[in-house]
């Protein structure tokens, strides 16, 4: 199996060198990275300027990798498009540094790379990790995805479907199992007044969020309970169900 690997947090990220250290002892893995940080850029595509390409050495790991001047979207087009010539079979976006749980999908570089393999008629993975007060368990979050992997990989490449996949931070014991489930609700973010600019312009700047109780049967729930969660997802925004209701109000 050949694998593009992608993330939103940079080439020299911990979260894709631990995940390449682990795949590549059984698969044929290229990495195509942007080359800083990218968080939070969801579907992003860089189009006023060109992008700089560069191989890069990872330290510990054999498979080739390059570095990207644009965001996670990027990468995927430019790795599809330019710099593989096989085939690939799948593509693994992450491991993400912090969870990307309900509505935080809409927003993620990590899910938006997914996203775009997708669109190319590929199967793809986006791999997120609690992150708790500087804390992170990147090797817990891969080996889950390596399981999950070997154990859906026929069915997961032949219906050409995402899936987010989610683990909190725990000691590998204290986890629970798996849930498949859906995405959580929206949890809402607040900005603090940093005062006023030099022109007398207002400084607004995100802080953190307001405090949600989860629902039941959702990945945030599910995480919250020390399970790790999957979702699967696609890209179509339509709603099928008010298609025929809004051609009545035409």
């Amino acid at each position: 199996m050949r694998i593009l690997l992608v993330n939103d947090d940079g080439i020299h990220a911990e979260g894709i060198r631990i995940l390449a250290e682990r795949l590549e002892k059984n698969y044929e893995i290229i990495i195509v990275a942007p080359e800083d940080q990218r968080s939070a850029q969801s579907q992003a595509i860089t189009i006023s300027k060109s992008l700089i390409v560069k191989e890069v050495e990872l330290e510990g790991i054999k498979s080739k990798a390059y570095s990207v001047s644009g965001t996670p979207a990027d990468c995927v087009r430019i790795g599809l498009d330019k710099l593989i010539e096989k085939p690939i079979d799948l593509v693994i976006s992450g491991i993400n540094m912090g969870l990307n749980a309900g509505m935080d999908i809409l927003y993620s570089g990590t899910v938006s790379a997914a996203i775009e393999a997708n669109m190319y008629k590929l199967p793809a993975m986006a791999l997120s990790a609690e992150w708790i007060d500087g804390k992170i368990d990147y090797h817990l979050a891969a080996k889950y995805s390596k399981y999950i992997l070997e154990k859906s990989k026929d069915d997961f490449i032949k219906n050409n479907i995402i899936l987010s996949i989610n683990t909190p931070y725990l000691e590998n014991k204290k986890v629970k199992g798996v849930k498949v489930c859906k995405i959580g609700g929206v949890i809402y973010d607040y900005y603090i007044d940093e005062g006023n600019g030099e022109n007398g312009e207002k400084l607004l700047k995100l802080q953190g969020r307001k405090d949600a109780e989860f629902e039941e049967d959702t990945d945030r729930f599910y995480l919250s309970q020390g399970y790790v969660t999957i979702t699967p997802l696609h890209y179509d925004l339509t709603n099928f169900n008010l298609l025929d209701e809004v051609k009545d109000w035409l």
